[in-house]
């Protein structure tokens, strides 16, 4: 358990930013993606900010222990990666 919190900070917490901009599970999909998307710097291109908005969802997705978090952070990093995909 405290390897999988470690192994979360380093991929998240260790670099900026630090947050997904108020994220939570039971919100609706648009309000989801759209606080995780506006969470990371906007001098950052939108590639670049799509794939740190996916890898910060998959790294929760990967260590939370509730099962529907896990399930809605996993859609929503799928999601962000598909969109990063079609713009490369």
């Amino acid at each position: 358990m405290a390897e999988d919190k470690l192994w979360f900070q380093r991929a998240v917490y260790a670099k900026t930013p630090y947050s997904l901009g108020g994220w939570h599970h039971t919100q609706a999909a648009t309000a989801r993606r759209r606080r995780a998307l506006s969470s990371r710097p906007r001098n950052w291109s939108k590639p670049r900010r799509y794939l740190s908005v996916a890898r910060a969802l998959q790294a929760l997705a990967n260590v939370t222990q509730s099962t529907e978090t896990a399930r809605i952070a996993k859609i929503d990093a799928n999601y962000f990666m598909r969109v990063y995909h079609r713009m490369r």
